[in-house]
């Protein structure tokens, strides 16, 4: 108690104490004490007042210039915005035209069952019928991984996210199963999608998709999801599952509907002869 009473009663430093003491005996202080001194503290204060003041000033004078640059900018962006939209909503009127006409290519006027077919598998039209339902999700806790890419990790979904490269080997799997016709999250797949990743997105013919991922795909809806899940990629995602939490789950529906592909491409062609003709 003693030792905290001392430090109560004497906050200051003894030797602090005393070199106060010995400064005000001898009569030192920091204001200056001759007048040229004085007055060149006042001029520097002077000084530091009028560079604050002429600051200001510009500052001032400057601010509406600025506001008016500022303004022109804003415009010029608003501009070219509305610019930009306008010839986005030309492209998508002009590629929507481009695939009505490649659809209708496909077909033919006869209603022949092998152009149905052909329109069917290369998703030239929306489909519907039997089928599986697969919903393939993120693990509860997933983690974003070491790197800068958690989808490029070196063993299965070791983050606990669904990367690509399992959602290919997913719809790999379907139509190796015996499926007629796949979609993704409303995205219908054709012989020349591409599942890929850019960050922690995975893109669909460029196109991104969040989880959970619904894949719907139609053909003999209880083969099908046998088929699947007893083959190498079915395994695959029942590894995903146990080992790092990969949620799957997968169902046989009766009637599932899937959209036509946005756009289909047509690389080659060959005018059709008709057979038995003299």
């Amino acid at each position: 108690m003693s030792l905290l009473t001392n430090v109560m009663d004497h906050s200051l430093d003894d030797g602090y104490a005393e070199a106060a003491a010995r400064k005000k005996a001898a009569g030192e202080s920091g204001m200056p004490k001759t007048l040229r001194a004085k007055l060149g503290l006042a001029a520097g204060l002077v000084l530091a007042a009028l560079v604050v003041t002429v600051g200001a000033a510009q500052a001032r004078v400057a601010a509406p210039v600025v506001a008016k640059e500022r303004q022109e900018l804003i415009d010029r962006i608003d501009k070219e915005t509305t610019s930009a939209d306008k010839l986005e909503g030309s492209v998508d009127t002009l590629r929507d035209d481009v695939s009505a006409r490649q659809r209708a290519a496909l077909k033919t006027s006869g209603g022949s069952g092998q152009a149905d077919l052909v329109s069917m598998l290369s998703g030239a039209t929306a489909v519907h019928g039997p089928g599986v339902k697969l919903v393939v999700d993120d693990a509860k806790e997933a983690s974003s991984g070491g790197g800068d890419n958690p989808r490029e990790t070196a063993d299965f979904s070791d983050t606990g996210r669904v990367r690509d490269r399992d959602m290919q080997r997913v719809v790999n799997g379907l139509w190796a199963a015996g499926a007629e016709a796949v979609s993704i999250n409303g995205q219908r797949l054709t012989a020349l999608s591409a599942i890929r990743a850019a960050g922690d997105a995975i893109l669909v013919d460029n196109r991104p998709l969040v989880p959970p991922y619904t894949v719907l795909a139609v053909g003999d809806g209880q083969r099908l999801s046998t088929r699947f899940q007893n083959a190498a990629d079915g395994l695959y995602l029942h590894a995903l599952e146990d080992n790092y939490g990969i949620r799957a789950t997968i169902a046989v529906e009766s009637d599932l509907r899937l959209p036509a592909a946005p756009s289909v491409i047509v690389r080659t062609a060959q005018p059709r002869t008709e057979k038995g003709t003299s």
